[in-house]
C-alpha cells in the first residue's frame, strides 16, 4: 500500500468518511423513527417500513452491526491517515502524524458524525428505509460475529448483575396516548384534539360532575291540577320530563313529550294518561364514570337517567346529551331562553351563577379551579368557609379570588369571579 499514488490513498480515506457517515445516519435515522407511524406504513404494505421494522424487531443486533461497521471504518481511516502523515511528511513523521491525527478528528466529527447524524434526526424515512437494503445483507454476513459480541455483552451484564430490561411494546397509556394527541399540531384540529382527549376523560369523570342539580329538574308534579300540568307541558321546551308525586323522590317515570299529545287534545284529560304512557326511570350511581354510563345508556336503549346518591335519594338528572357535550362540545341547538351562567365584566371579572358547575367554569374560561369535591361554585364556596357565607365576603381559593355577590336560602346565588395575576 506504500506503493500507492498519494491520490489514490485520499479516494480510499474520503470512501471511509463515506462509509462512516453512512454507519452513523443509520443508526440515527433507524432510532428517530417513529414507532407507530413505521408500524402504520408496514401495514400498508411499505417495502422501506417493513425492512426497518424487522430491523428494530430486534435491537441489539442492529446496534451490533452498525458499530462493527462504523468501528473497523474508523480504525481503517485512522490507519490510512497515519500512512497519507508518513508519505507526506517522511523527514519529521512524529509531527505529521499528529496532525493527521488530528485533522482526521474533526474530519469524522463534522462529515461522518455530526452533520450525517443532524440529518438523519431530521429525516429519519429518508435515511433510514435506503440503509435498510444494505444493513440487512449485511447483518446476515456478520451475523456470526455479531452474535458473539451479543453474547459477550450478555456475559458481562451477567457479571455486573444487571438485568436485561422486557422488550418494551409499543402499546401507550391513556396519559401517553393524551399527550400523543396533543404533540399532534396542525396534523389534527383542535377540535378533533378536543374530542379525542374528551373521550379518553371519559373514565375519570363521574355522572354527578355533569348531572343537572336536583333543584334545576324540570318535571311534572302529578299532584298539580290538570290545566298547570297542561300549560307546562305546552311551555316545555325539553322533550323527556320526569313525573313524580309531590316530591321528586316518588318518582312515576320519564314521559317523553310526544306521548303527552293524548293528554293535551282528550276532551276529558286525567293524570292516568300520563302515568301510562311514562318509561320506567333508569336510575345511574352518582360515582359512575361516564364511560361505563355511556354503554349502559346503550344498553339499555335510553338516553336520559335519574341519579341516585348511596341513599337512593334522587340528587339529578343525566342524560346521553350531556355525556356527548364532554366529547364534542357544547351543541348549538340549545335550549331558546336559557341564559348563560357566566357573565364577562369590563374590569376582567366574571359573575357566576352559583349553581354553575366547577367544569363547566373551567372548560369556558380555560381556569383550574379545584374539581375535586364539590361540584357546583355554590358547594365550593360553602366547602371554603364551612359556614353557610353572607353577601359582600370575598375568600380566595389558589389563584382566584371570589366576592359573594347574592344569598338566597342559605345557597349563593351569584358570584364575582377574578383569577389573580
Amino acid at each position: 500500500m506504500e506503493d500507492l499514488p498519494i491520490a489514490v490513498l485520499f479516494a480510499a480515506l474520503a470512501t471511509l468518511l463515506l462509509l462512516s457517515a453512512f454507519f452513523s445516519s443509520s443508526e440515527t435515522g433507524m432510532m428517530s423513527l417513529n414507532r407507530y407511524r413505521l408500524k402504520h406504513l408496514a401495514n400498508k404494505g411499505h417495502k422501506g417500513a417493513k425492512r426497518a421494522r424487522s430491523l428494530l424487531d430486534v435491537p441489539d443486533r442492529l446496534i451490533g452491526v452498525i458499530l462493527i461497521g462504523n468501528n473497523l471504518v474508523n480504525i481503517a481511516a485512522a490507519q490510512l491517515t497515519t500512512l497519507i502523515a508518513i508519505k507526506l511528511a517522511p523527514a519529521n513523521q512524529e509531527v505529521a502524524i499528529a496532525l493527521g491525527g488530528i485533522l482526521l478528528t474533526l474530519a469524522v466529527l463534522l462529515f461522518a458524525e455530526v452533520t450525517p447524524k443532524t440529518l438523519a434526526q431530521m429525516h429519519p424515512e429518508r435515511i433510514a428505509f435506503p440503509a435498510s437494503h444494505i444493513l440487512i445483507p449485511l447483518l446476515k454476513l456478520l451475523y456470526p460475529l455479531v452474535w458473539c459480541i451479543n453474547q459477550s455483552v450478555n456475559i458481562l451484564l451477567w457479571i455486573f448483575r444487571i438485568r436485561k430490561p422486557e422488550i418494551a411494546h409499543d402499546a401507550l397509556t391513556k396519559d401517553e396516548l393524551k399527550t400523543l394527541v396533543n404533540e399532534s399540531g396542525h396534523q389534527l384540529s383542535q377540535e378533533r384534539q378536543n374530542m379525542l382527549i374528551g373521550i379518553l376523560d371519559l373514565e375519570n369523570v363521574r355522572v354527578n360532575d355533569i348531572m343537572v342539580p336536583r333543584s334545576e329538574v324540570a318535571g311534572i308534579d302529578l299532584d298539580d291540577d290538570i290545566e298547570s300540568i297542561a300549560e307546562q307541558l305546552r311551555q316545555t321546551d325539553y322533550t323527556r320530563l320526569p313525573i313524580y308525586k309531590d316530591d321528586l323522590d316518588k318518582v312515576v317515570g320519564i314521559l317523553h313529550i310526544r306521548d303527552a299529545a293524548e293528554f293535551l287534545y282528550a276532551d276529558n284529560p286525567s293524570k292516568v294518561m300520563l302515568s301510562k304512557k311514562a318509561q320506567d326511570p333508569v336510575f345511574v350511581p352518582e360515582n359512575t364514570s361516564l364511560y361505563n354510563q355511556l354503554f349502559n345508556f346503550q344498553k339499555d336503549k335510553v338516553n336520559i337517567g335519574l341519579v341516585v346518591d348511596e341513599y337512593g335519594d334522587i340528587q339529578g338528572l343525566v342524560t346521553l346529551a350531556d355525556i356527548l357535550e364532554e366529547i364534542v362540545g357544547e351543541f348549538t341547538t340549545d335550549i331558546p331562553g336559557d341564559t348563560k351562567d357566566i357573565h364577562p365584566q369590563r374590569d376582567g371579572t366574571y359573575v357566576i351563577d352559583g349553581s354553575t358547575g366547577i367544569r363547566d367554569i373551567n372548560k369556558a374560561l380555560d381556569w383550574s379551579l379545584p374539581t375535586i369535591g364539590p361540584k357546583t361554585l355554590n358547594g365550593l364556596i360553602i366547602e371554603q368557609l364551612e359556614e353557610i357565607p353572607e353577601a359582600n365576603v370575598s375568600i380566595r381559593v389558589g389563584d382566584y379570588s371570589i366576592e359573594i355577590l347574592q344569598i338566597k336560602d342559605n345557597q349563593v346565588i351569584a358570584a364575582r369571579v377574578r383569577k389573580l395575576k
